[in-house]
């Protein structure tokens, strides 16, 4: 009896998160999960067919598309993020001649979230492992990683797709093989004897892969059939910025570029995501700053870093014989995360007397050390 109450209880919570997210007005017919299986024919993937007359390959198809309709929440996302990042993928993609579905791989890798990371290590849109990120051209460090970036990253999936469709010669097993790596997708087809990925037993990951990236697909070709019904206004805006180049001598933090673009610190941060940490680090950036704001931004950037230069000067403390970071920040006032950011310091590196700390403490700047 109490496991039918919970199954009834759990039914009831999922229509009704249904209703508050997918339905729109109350007279809108809500397509049955049978009739989302319908699935348009011929189906392609980037030009190439996907051979659904195959009753196993359909399946295959039916599943995915399933489980992603079910979490639909997710799906919403996908389609309001969508109206942010998709258009920048698409010009990137068009501009080197590849299809446009391949868009649909970011969807599936990432739901269109820079910060993002899997259980081994993949981050960013386009989920990068370390190595493969670096090989294809991102920088990646303590300071800075650039599968966060839309831009770096996607040009990176690129050089990686053309990699893989001249290895391969289909899009459908280079995506395959972007989600399992190409040597070992090039040795079950030597194994297997056929190079066609719907008749390759893979990984079960790398099994799903393409069908979860076609699901994304079908529902992104026509939204208002599964129950999605998005106007213009209910999308997040297109994501618009100015570009500016900074050439830094020293790190600098980010709310000095922040003040000069007239913005916060979080704006900064959000448009940039493959910066890590509060500061910018020595050498020449591109920084992307909120749309209409590099007019003037040089001018007060300047004005901004010489007060910043300045005041570090005054809130120099020399460490002492007997301190530690936490009595420090006590005795200053000062919490001691603030005391780590300011000196970009890791609590497990040790400070000796002689040290030069910079603590934004009137007792500091009024020469009250001792």
């Amino acid at each position: 009896m109490k496991l039918r109450l919970v199954f009834l209880l759990t039914i009831i919570i999922h229509f009704s998160l249904s209703t508050a997210y997918g339905a729109e007005p109350k007279d809108t017919h809500f397509p049955s999960l049978i009739s989302s299986l319908r699935l348009p024919t011929p189906l392609s993937f980037c030009g190439e067919k996907v051979p659904i007359e195959i009753q196993n390959i359909r399946e295959r198809l039916e599943k995915e598309l399933l489980l992603s309709l079910w979490d639909r929440p997710q799906v919403i996302l996908w389609l309001k993020r969508s109206s942010r990042y998709l258009p920048i993928i698409e010009k990137m993609l068009k501009e080197n001649k590849l299809p446009e579905d391949l868009k649909y791989i970011a969807i599936a890798e990432s739901a269109l979230r820079p910060h993002v990371s899997s259980k081994r290590g993949a981050i960013g849109f386009w989920q990068f492992m370390r190595q493969t990120g670096i090989k294809y051209g991102l920088t990646i460090n303590e300071h800075i990683d650039e599968r966060r970036n839309l831009l770096a990253s996607t040009q990176a999936a690129i050089r990686y797709f053309e990699e893989l469709y001249q290895k391969f010669g289909s899009w459908t097993l280079a995506a395959a093989a972007y989600n399992m790596g190409d040597e070992g997708l090039m040795a079950e087809i030597l194994e297997q004897e056929t190079d066609t990925y719907y008749h390759l037993y893979l990984p079960i990951e790398t099994q799903r892969f393409v069908f979860r990236v076609i699901s994304a697909k079908l529902i992104f070709s026509n939204p208002e059939k599964y129950g999605f019904f998005l106007s213009e206004e209910d999308c997040y805006p297109p994501l618009e910025f100015d570009r500016i180049h900074l050439n830094c001598l020293q790190d600098i933090p980010i709310r000095i570029v922040a003040r000069a673009a007239k913005t916060h610190f979080k704006v900064i941060k959000d448009l940039n995501p493959e910066i890590r940490g509060h500061y910018i680090t020595k050498g020449g950036h591109q920084i992307l700053i909120p749309n209409g704001s590099a007019k003037g931004f040089h001018s007060r950037y300047q004005g901004l870093l010489k007060d910043w230069l300045t005041s570090k000067k005054e809130f120099v403390y020399i460490v002492k014989q007997g301190d530690n970071l936490s009595s420090i920040a006590d005795r200053f006032g000062v919490p001691l995360a603030a005391l780590i950011i300011w000196n970009k310091l890791d609590l497990k590196t040790p400070i000796y007397p002689g040290d030069q700390l910079i603590i934004y403490s009137k007792e500091v700047k009024n020469g009250d050390t001792d």
